[in-house]
């Protein structure tokens, strides 16, 4: 099964209302894609305590949210490395991705550079 990944630039989107970002996501769902992201992903773009991200909230119970735990850190800092890149949140992204998957991405220029040194066929979606 491919998974459609969401980068903060995606959830952010949703978050927003952006009706062209929602019609991806419920067209993923609809063809059975998973839909998938990291827990430092949720760090970036949650910050109302009170409940009033509902768009943001909503989607993040249909998304299989990945723990960045030691295994994960070490995977998305070789890619880091690899690319000479520094974000963390955009390593952990691509390294949950695997061949067939897409990430839905706002920056897909350092995202298309992760997946390049990962060795894997991902297509990188611009939101």
């Amino acid at each position: 099964m491919t998974a459609m990944i969401l980068d903060a630039g995606a959830l952010l989107a949703i978050n927003s209302d952006d009706r062209a970002m929602i019609a991806k996501m419920k067209v993923a769902q609809q063809s059975g894609m998973e839909l998938r992201t990291t827990g430092i992903i949720v760090a970036q773009v949650w910050r109302d305590s009170n409940g009033r991200q509902v768009n943001l909230a909503r989607i993040l119970n249909a998304i299989d949210v990945w723990p960045v735990d030691l295994r994960l850190g070490r995977l998305g800092g070789v890619l880091l490395g690899k690319a000479c890149l520094s974000d963390p949140a955009d390593a952990t992204v691509v390294a949950i991705a695997e061949t067939g998957d897409r990430i839905v991405t706002s920056d897909p220029i350092d995202v298309g550079t992760l997946v390049a040194v990962s060795g894997r066929t991902v297509i990188v979606v611009p939101c």
